[in-house]
């Protein structure tokens, strides 16, 4: 199993755009093979900062839906919102 930690800060004001494009991703990340689940989070202190949890299969799972063009048109999508790159951690047990 792969936990793979995504953190964005978007940009003030955008945080309606943001969500929306979000939801878009979730729909077309849960069929991606190799998904197990995920969680998005909301920093208490400072509401633009997002943290995203995800639990994949394996690394290579990863890989595919981190490279897929899915996944680019999203990137592509809220870019640019964000105030800076979106950091990726992985994370395995």
């Amino acid at each position: 199993m792969l936990k793979v930690i995504i953190e964005r800060v978007i940009a003030e004001g955008m945080e309606s755009t943001y969500e929306a494009t979000i939801k878009s991703m979730l729909r077309t990340m849960l069929e991606a093979p190799g998904y197990v689940s995920g969680v998005n989070y909301k920093d208490l202190k400072n509401a633009n900062h997002r943290v995203i949890i995800t639990n994949w299969q394996s690394e290579e799972a990863w890989y595919q839906w981190s490279h897929s063009e899915d996944r680019k048109k999203l990137i592509d999508a809220i870019k640019p919102i964000l105030q800076q790159e979106e950091k990726i951690t992985l994370l395995q047990a």
